[in-house]
């Protein structure tokens, strides 16, 4: 934590910040939150705009894992990776450039002070609406009550939205690893670098470095990154990784050493060793719940720490909620900050709205994306029986005329009987962009021959979504 989150929250406010709480005080409020990420700051702004009186308790600066260690830095790191290819494009259409270099600690420094500005934004949003800001971490206490900091609130309602953690291994040596959270605190390029699992984060911050400069080798445990994901994308999306110089390895981690020089040996599954000056784990992340003192509540939790709640996001006890990552549903920011604006308004403004979890889409920020919305092949033969598959796997024209490679895959899945479109999943250039249109017809039930009818953009990736006319044998 910085020295001047202590200060805005420990002394007087600074810059319109939120509003000093006096210590050793007793205070009863309508509502008590605890986490200040996306899903918190919601429900609590959300809530106070609403006229309740609201208290946030968090332990570090305002805008939680989104904000300050995960999509919004890490975006920024893909886009700085991304120009190297664009440099290489441009030459091919005429463009002379001269030599490159990437400065790591210029990008760390003006990637810090973006997140600082957004974390303050959030603090200032809270201030506007009133809510007492608690640095600390929020612990139950039992009788709606809610112990941060030293300090005793009291709460008709109180909302946990404390997100998720790392998870690391049992493995020897794994003190010598960073997680994806210590990698933003880098102050110099790892230069060769081992990063362990196949999900996005992992598959993300492999085309980052590699895209960066640096010597990446990704180890994974099974064949295929991105469990979960569509089969036929992670496939594509694997061969596109590889070909773009990420060395790849399925046989997992036994054990990490140090060398002579305070570089980290990598003993990996199938008897080879790397030396690298970094090791980056990235194997899951866990519900942050273990501090909560749940059980003065008797809140439940299942076996990864997920607190249990229902589809008013209720716990077990009356009147105390949860939201986000803490619930292991479906770990996404805005689905995070809509379950806080409903929540807010079914508590202080007499809302009846429910969260609909059907047709979300998602992205991964690898290189090339893939973007996705709707179930995968294999989900939705379960839940709507016969398909019909419509496929197109093409170069974009941005490389046509490159000596990049790489590739386009776009998939649609189309329930036969009704000949709805369930679900689009897409790899290449541009794939996030184009999906959020695309979820907003599957979200409304669009069918294929709408898709059909609807006039491309031409000339464009996105076009092709209109023009899947062949059916894939199946």
């Amino acid at each position: 934590m910085d020295k001047s989150s202590i200060l805005i929250y420990n002394r007087k406010p600074i810059d319109g910040n939120c509003r000093q709480v006096g210590m050793n005080m007793t205070k009863t409020y309508d509502l008590v939150v605890i986490g200040g990420g996306s899903g918190g700051v919601r429900v609590a702004r959300w809530s106070a705009s609403l006229g309740a009186k609201v208290a946030l308790c968090e332990n570090d600066r305002m805008g939680g894992t989104c904000v300050i260690r995960g999509c919004v830095p890490k975006k920024m790191m893909v886009m700085a990776a991304q120009f190297q290819s664009e440099m290489n494009c441009a030459q091919d259409y005429g463009w002379q450039l001269g030599a490159s270099t990437f400065n790591w600690p210029q990008l760390k420094n003006v990637r810090d002070q973006e997140i600082a500005r957004l974390s303050g934004l959030y603090r200032k949003m809270l201030d506007s609406n009133q809510v007492d800001c608690y640095l600390g971490a929020g612990k139950l206490l039992g009788n709606h009550q809610v112990e941060v900091d030293g300090q005793t609130l009291s709460a008709k309602h109180i909302v946990i939205a404390t997100g998720g953690k790392p998870q690391l291994p049992k493995i020897s040596g794994i003190e010598h690893v960073l997680t994806s959270n210590d990698l933003f605190e880098l102050k110099e390029q790892p230069r060769k670098v081992v990063i362990v699992g196949g999900g996005y984060i992992a598959v993300e911050f492999a085309g980052i470095l590699n895209g960066l400069g640096s010597e990446v080798t990704l180890v994974i445990r099974r064949s295929h990154i991105l469990r979960g994901f569509e089969q036929k994308a992670r496939e594509f999306l694997q061969d596109q990784i590889v070909a773009s110089g990420v060395t790849l390895k399925t046989c997992g981690v036994d054990k990490i050493t140090l060398s002579a020089d305070d570089k980290k040996n990598v003993h990996l599954g199938d008897g080879q060793t790397i030396e690298v000056d970094a090791v980056i784990y990235a194997t899951g992340r866990v519900p942050n719940t273990s501090e909560l003192n749940l059980e003065a509540e008797n809140i439940e939790v299942n076996q990864v720490g997920a607190i249990q709640a229902d589809h008013l996001h209720q716990t077990a006890a009356s009147d105390i909620y949860a939201i986000g990552d803490c619930t292991d549903r479906v770990n996404l920011t805005p689905v995070a900050t809509t379950e806080g604006t409903i929540l807010a308004e079914r508590l202080f403004n007499d809302g009846t709205k429910e969260m609909n979890y059907q047709f979300i889409p998602s992205a991964v920020f690898s290189w090339p994306p893939l973007a996705s919305v709707g179930p995968t092949e294999e989900e939705a033969r379960q839940q709507y029986g016969e398909l019909d598959i419509y496929q197109s796997d093409f170069r974009p024209l941005k490389y046509t005329i490159t000596q990049m490679t790489e590739r386009t895959l776009v998939r649609l899945l189309v329930e036969r009987k009704t000949q709805r479109v369930v679900a689009c999943h897409m790899v290449g250039i541009d794939a996030p962009e184009i999906m959020q249109g695309v979820a907003i017809a599957i979200k409304a039930g669009a069918t294929k021959e709408q898709f059909d009818n609807t006039i491309g953009i031409h000339p464009t990736s996105a076009e092709e979504l209109v023009t899947l006319r062949n059916k894939l044998d199946q």
